[in-house]
């Protein structure tokens, strides 16, 4: 479903500034792979996803999703195949707009627009079905504003909008990370549900390394822009915290397994 061939990238390049953020990074995502992504500041982990998603582009290699050279294409183009949900709650909805209407934005992304009324009966019923798997109690405030809801429930409506048309490809980023542990184990248990249930193709970012043993079927562990481990399967489900710690250890100089990896 993913493919990135021999892909790099540095910012700020021939200035002292220059940063080498990804080096020469090859990974195949097989559809339905729900991989999680670890490692320390600065090892490459959200610039992978920015590249994906076409935030900016590769200084060299190719990216294909689904078959498809993706590499030039420009941010705008590729969103109708990819859903993504970031860090900050903020983002990834309109405060302004109503629940609904947020739904209705989501439901429609890559289709062709006409003048017929924006929501139809139908649909809100089908909205009301999907709020109403969150159990939050959204599914009686579609006229709400979504500025006016919490941290917690304004991500699992992104994640829920983010994947309302099935993504060939799901980028998460750190999506719990501004959430309250509570919060953000709610949040974790409806993306596992979410992507097991539509058998999405998922990448996850994060620091907790109990929730990147436990989630998915594949997890990746990057230093200083490249992949130093790869472990899917048995080898994955077998795995401990120690055993990334180790890794951690055996990959520089020990303070790759940062404050905030550890205290989560």
């Amino acid at each position: 479903m993913l493919e990135m061939k021999n892909v790099s990238k540095t910012f700020n390049r021939g200035t002292i500034n220059e940063k080498k953020a990804l080096d020469n990074i090859s990974l195949h995502l097989y559809p339905g792979d729900f991989v999680t992504v670890i490692g320390g500041n600065g090892a490459g982990k959200s610039t992978l996803l920015n590249l994906v998603a076409g935030v900016f582009p590769c200084n060299s290699g190719e990216i294909l999703l689904d078959g498809v050279n993706i590499s030039k294409m420009p941010e705008h183009l590729r969103a109708k195949w990819l859903g993504r949900v970031f860090q900050d709650p903020m983002r990834g909805t309109a405060a302004g707009m109503g629940i609904e209407e947020n739904l209705a934005m989501a439901y429609r992304r890559g289709k062709k627009r006409g003048l017929s009324w924006g929501i139809t009966r139908s649909e809100r019923e089908e909205y009301v079905e999907k709020l109403a798997m969150l159990d939050l109690g959204l599914e009686h405030r579609l006229k709400a504003k979504v500025g006016l809801l919490s941290g917690g429930q304004r991500q699992a409506l992104t994640l829920l909008m983010a994947t309302l048309q099935k993504p060939k490809l799901l980028l998460l980023d750190e999506h719990t990370a501004a959430l309250d542990p509570k919060t953000a184990r709610k949040v974790l248990e409806l993306t596992d549900e979410i992507v097991g249930r539509d058998h999405l193709t998922t990448m996850m970012v994060t620091h907790n390394m109990k929730d990147a043993i436990r989630l998915g079927n594949r997890l990746i562990m990057m230093h200083e822009g490249r992949i130093i481990y790869d472990v899917s399967g048995e080898g994955k489900k077998n795995l401990k915290v120690s055993d990334l710690l180790e890794k951690f250890e055996s990959a520089g100089d020990g303070s790759f397994a940062n404050d905030r990896m550890l205290l989560a």
